[in-house]
């Protein structure tokens, strides 16, 4: 890297340019050296680097597939890793590399009125994200799904549908660039459920912020940092408002894992009470009727931690005295 901060520091010029293009024929892996170096902090190189760089960015392609994934991933978590994105598109190797990103270039996300476009949101979430390479990786991939999705009617400019295309999209990306399988499947993930938390709103039931973290998984930490990340409106108080909203589900996610920790709705043994009444074995239907009586719970038809034959008699009203597994 010593030799990446000499080029920066070096007299712009001819002869410095000459010098870059030798670099980069050598090892293309050299350009994406430079935006790690960008991404740290160190400031754009002077323009002869630039130039440079963009007439030998095609070599990119005859890079090892693994070593650019790597090296995109150091750029991508440093702190000023929006401008190294800027400059890999200005350079061309976003449109090599990520083609399905430089599609976003200039895709207007509002229609009537002066807005960001997609790829300078795109840059905005990832330089917001927390760095931690999932989540980063999920920033920067999260909207590709917008380009195939984009509509327009009276209403405006929409994208139904952008998460799951754009998952769908990721498992392209990860045939052109490896990903480890864990790392695959989390980034996929979050670009599937990156707009989930959005729908909260303090009228869900107690039912639905468990359901919620339980479809979330070990990803829901990852998942609220997104889409915390994702927030980039400039409206007054708008943004305020988002991540307050977030950060109330994530409060009330915790409360109640703590109150069931200690004391939960149901009482112990429930379940082996459901299977000797209603004749069933362990079996996905038996979790059915314990959810069906844990939701009953939370909007007030039922009382916690009562005995089995009060649950019991509650449930023989609504599925008969008897239930085939």
């Amino acid at each position: 890297m010593s030799d990446m901060s000499e080029i920066f520091d070096a007299t712009d010029g001819a002869e410095l340019g000459v010098r870059v293009r030798a670099d980069v024929q050598r090892d293309p892996l050299f350009v994406l050296r430079t935006a790690t170096v960008i991404a740290r902090g160190r400031g754009r190189p002077p323009s002869a680097v630039t130039r440079a760089c963009k007439e030998e960015g095609d070599l990119i392609a005859q890079a090892p597939p693994l070593a650019v994934r790597q090296e995109l991933e150091r750029a991508l978590v440093g702190r000023d890793a929006d401008v190294a994105l800027e400059w890999l598109q200005e350079v061309g190797v976003i449109r090599h590399v990520f083609p399905e990103l430089e599609a976003t270039v200039d895709l207007a996300q509002e229609a009537g009125r002066l807005h960001k476009d997609v790829w300078a949101h795109t840059r905005q979430v990832v330089k917001q994200a927390v760095p931690r390479p999932a989540v980063r990786w999920a920033a920067l991939l999260h909207d590709i799904g917008k380009v195939p999705t984009r509509t327009f009617t009276r209403d405006g400019v929409h994208f139904h549908g952008h998460a799951e295309v754009g998952a769908r999209m990721f498992d392209k990306v990860c045939r052109r660039l490896p990903f480890e399988r864990d790392m695959a499947r989390k980034v996929r993930f979050l670009i599937k459920h990156h707009l989930r938390s959005n729908q909260y709103s303090d009228h869900w039931t107690d039912s639905a912020v468990r359901r919620f973290a339980r479809e979330m998984e070990e990803h829901l930490i990852d998942l609220l940092d997104l889409s915390r990340a994702d927030i980039t409106s400039k409206r007054p108080g708008r943004r305020q408002a988002l991540l307050r909203q977030i950060s109330e589900l994530q409060a009330r996610i915790e409360r109640l894992r703590e109150a069931d920790a200690v004391l939960p709705p149901l009482p112990p043994g429930i379940g082996n009470a459901l299977m000797t009444h209603f004749g069933l074995p362990p079996s996905r239907r038996v979790g059915e009727l314990k959810q069906m009586l844990e939701e009953a719970i939370e909007r007030g038809e039922l009382e916690p931690r009562r005995e089995d034959e009060y649950y019991l008699a509650w449930l023989a009203d609504r599925v008969g005295p008897a239930t085939e597994p």
